[in-house]
């Protein structure tokens, strides 16, 4: 993989809570991922890295106003209509809200049986045909082994439709018609202080839903770990833990008004949801083939990070390190083309494809240029030592 413990061409260019590289110490970055890793401990990167605190919602955007009350303001002759909040002021029927989102949300698991890769993520049906809304980050280390567990306790198998990385929204499918999709509201209409509730596979503790409630904190955050940014997020007192990612933030009337992604390390009932108005645009190019990480993206198979200055002395003594630049091997995927070729954690990619590799970002986008089948030239250094391999890109 070539960005932190992410396989290149397996997907976002955001860090994501991927198994954690074996590093005897953290590495910089103080936001992560709410996708849970079973094998390793979780390497604090993208969403999980630098607060930058959006800007204050200042404009009612267009949206879905169902279930909205509204007062009426003349505006140099115009007349609008301002939100009026249901939520904080109204008591909240939890259980009223379950009735109606819970058939809608599901369990994904990732990975094969010996996967150091997979995870546990949330998702939400959004049609009776099985399409699935989810985070990009809970899907991008799938190498093709998505599982679906739904309300009514049956698992089945799901195709990636396509995914948005810079977005972190993806689009699954699974061959089932008897689904109850979500009802989809609008986060144009949330105020801040309205009740919200959160439910999604938290940690991956059992088979039913985990589900937490609190109020928008805030509205139009943005997270930037300085490689890429999400805007328009919605924050939320509402307790997210890692493997509640993709799951749904919900109204008080039980629509869909958010994704949850994000939690900041650290902190107290910080948390962040995408807007769904935004996800709403993305689906609809993820429907029409567009977006960066597809079915048949080409993956290297192992994890990496940057080596650089910022690499610690630590990391360097951990390895045996004395490359100056490259992308650091910090785990290899069993049965992967990395390591069927040959590949080792502790190598540095120092070239690949004919060319010098300097990050972890750029192996990713080498190898995501690639489709699965395609020879790719690899040299690593290796306790000082070069080596050099050809490598056969998998699909996993």
């Amino acid at each position: 993989m070539a960005d932190d413990r992410r396989a290149p061409g397996a997907g976002s260019r955001p860090p994501t809570d991927w198994p954690a590289p074996k590093l005897a110490g953290p590495l910089p970055g103080e936001v992560e991922r709410t996708r849970r890793s079973p094998a390793l401990v979780g390497f604090l990167a993208f969403l999980l890295g630098a607060l930058v605190v959006g800007a204050a919602f200042a404009t009612y955007a267009f949206g879905d106003r169902r279930g909205r009350s509204g007062a009426e303001v003349a505006t140099k002759g115009a007349t609008t209509t301002q939100p009026r909040s249901t939520g904080p002021a109204a008591a909240l029927d939890i259980r009223k809200i379950l009735d109606i989102a819970q058939p809608s949300v599901v369990s994904i698991t990732t990975g094969g049986a010996d996967s150091i890769f997979g995870g546990a993520g949330s998702g939400v049906v959004i049609s009776k045909d099985g399409l699935i809304l989810t985070n990009a980050h809970v899907i991008e280390s799938a190498g093709g082994n998505i599982s679906v567990r739904f309300s009514d306790g049956q698992t089945s198998e799901a195709t990636l439709v396509g995914a948005s990385t810079t977005e972190d929204v993806a689009l699954l499918q699974v061959q089932r018609s008897d689904l109850t999709p979500a009802t989809l509201g609008s986060s144009a209409n949330l105020l801040v202080g309205d009740n919200v509730v959160a439910i999604g596979n938290a940690l991956a503790l059992g088979d039913d839903p985990s589900v937490t409630s609190g109020i928008v904190s805030a509205k139009n955050r943005s997270i930037n770990d300085g490689k890429i940014s999400l805007d328009h997020l919605i924050q939320t007192d509402a307790a997210i833990n890692p493997g509640n990612s993709g799951g749904p933030l919900v109204n008080a009337a039980g629509e869909v008004v958010g994704i949850n992604t994000a939690i900041i390390q650290g902190s107290q009932n910080v948390g962040f949801s995408l807007a769904i108005d935004e996800v709403r645009k993305v689906v609809e190019d993820l429907k029409a083939g567009k977006g960066d990480l597809k079915p048949n993206t080409a993956v290297l198979g192992v994890a990496t990070v940057t080596v650089d200055s910022s690499l610690s002395a630590t990391v360097r003594d951990q390895f045996k390190v004395t490359a100056t630049s490259g992308a650091l091997v910090t785990a290899v995927e069993p049965d992967s083309a990395a390591a069927d070729a040959g590949i080792e954690e502790g190598d540095v990619v120092v070239e690949a494809g004919g060319g010098p590799v300097s990050s972890n970002e750029q192996l990713t986008d080498l190898v995501r240029r690639k489709a699965p089948g395609d020879s790719l030239a690899v040299t690593v250094e290796r306790q000082g030592r070069r080596r050099s391999f050809d490598v056969t890109l998998g699909p996993k």
